[in-house]
């Protein structure tokens, strides 16, 4: 989402909406291009169809049939609860200016959209299609997250956590990277959501595995996706989707769209043939899950680079990046001995790593403005390193004390009775016959 640098430090559109909001001089040259805001509005479409249906399907074709409508009524219910929030306080907190706490989080002008008309710009698209894309941002980060707990949370603890957790932890690390934070300040380039969404929702999601414990069975009894067939289309959707992600994020019809266009589709593919080579070298025979969770696993890896990198950098860290993600779903969980479900951990926490580092490899001045490692930058490797660990730090503890809370409030976890039962006819009454 970068459109200007300053000695290869990149700024978000997000700042260039509050500075479109107060009156700047940029506001008075502001103008309204037709071509950019269509293809917003269709970006933001693409990037919805991420959450509802993609990865509903997605990951309610991953978990055992007693517990599918829960799982997909969990990423619908996030994108009704999302929505509002992000409406209430959330795009106020990510994107107008924080004063004194500027650096670290937005302030409050904005709260229930004060000040949004028709007429309000944000760059050359209007601001309420820029506020409406940011949201399907906040509502796919939080979604990812419950397939590290997939089977075993109370529905009513994982509103009120995901809530809480989109306001005090999503909402300030985009206002680091995209909403002239230190991040952005700093040199941090996430181009559609490295740091932001993956990272972010990795390491929550890793930190709620751990907290609730494993799922009744673990280890003992074949926890097999019981319709990969949804699955397989939830990821295709997630695909198609990607391409608002990620070329969206450009926030233009333009040259830089393109070519985040073009890179995410090379490393996807790459990454998807990588992960089924790596599983067909491993274990002997190529699997459908594996070959879709290494498509998602790409378009993870691409996420922080796409408007910054090549196709040639793209094959490269797709190649990577599919088998990092492996490794990640398969030999460190079994390793570790923790209980990500889904895998939210091992294809996004892993992902968004991998590829936020390798933006600072392959980063190319002549697209993005900023060069990195390959260009003889090599402090952009360094800067790349802050905006991992400052996410990793602050989501992990963040995450770790809204849990807490929420436990000694409510309780997370199911009865053993209900999770044995399976969370669809007990939470909702409801079954898949």
């Amino acid at each position: 989402m970068i459109v200007t640098k300053k000695l290869f430090k990149p700024f978000a559109l997000g700042a260039l909406a509050v500075l479109a909001t107060t009156g700047s001089a940029l506001a008075a040259e502001a103008k309204l291009d037709t071509g950019d805001t269509a293809w917003m509005l269709t970006s933001t479409a693409l990037v919805l169809m991420m959450t509802i249906p993609g990865l509903a399907l997605f990951y309610g074709g991953m978990v055992r049939k007693k517990n599918v409508l829960a799982t997909v009524m969990q990423s619908f219910a996030i994108t009704c609860l999302m929505t509002v929030l992000w409406m209430v306080i959330g795009y106020s907190l990510a994107f107008t200016d924080g004063g004194a706490l500027n650096a670290y989080v937005g302030g409050l002008d904005k709260l229930f959209l004060s000040g949004l008309t028709v007429d309000s710009l944000s760059g050359t698209i209007p601001e309420s299609v820029f506020m409406v894309f940011q949201m399907t941002f906040a509502i796919i980060t939080p979604a990812l997250i419950t397939g590290a707990f997939a089977d075993r949370m109370k529905f009513s603890s994982m509103l009120v956590f995901l809530g809480a957790w989109m306001i005090i932890v999503y909402a300030p690390i985009t206002h680091w990277v995209w909403g002239g934070g230190f991040l952005a300040d700093d040199g941090v380039l996430d181009f559609a959501g490295g740091t932001v969404v993956h990272i972010n929702a990795g390491i929550a999601g890793l930190v709620a595995a751990i907290v609730l414990g494993k799922r009744k069975g673990y280890g003992t009894e074949y926890m097999a996706p019981h319709n990969l067939v949804l699955s397989v289309i939830g990821a295709s959707l997630l695909w198609v989707g990607w391409f608002g992600f990620n070329a969206g994020s450009a926030v233009a019809a333009n040259g830089t769209a393109g070519m985040a266009m073009a890179v995410t589709q090379i490393c996807t593919a790459a990454a998807a043939l990588a992960w089924m080579f790596a599983e067909w070298m491993y274990r002997g025979k190529p699997s459908v899950l594996g070959i879709v969770s290494g498509a998602v696993g790409g378009l993870v890896v691409i996420t922080p680079a796409a408007g910054f990198v090549s196709p040639q950098g793209a094959l490269i860290m797709g190649i990577v990046g599919g088998v990092a993600c492996f490794w990640g779903a398969t030999i460190l969980k079994n390793a570790m001995g923790y209980d990500d479900s889904l895998d939210a951990f091992g294809v996004h926490g892993i992902g968004g790593i991998v590829g936020a580092l390798l933006t600072g490899v392959f980063a190319v001045e002549a697209i993005g403005g900023a060069p990195g490692l390959l260009e003889g930058n090599a402090g952009q490797v360094l800067v790349q390193l802050e905006g991992i660990g400052a996410t990793i730090a602050y989501s992990a503890i963040a995450t770790f004390i809204i849990l807490k809370v929420v436990g000694a409030v409510m309780g997370l976890r199911v009865d053993d009775e209900t999770e044995v039962a399976g969370l669809d006819i007990t939470l909702h009454g409801e079954t898949v016959q």
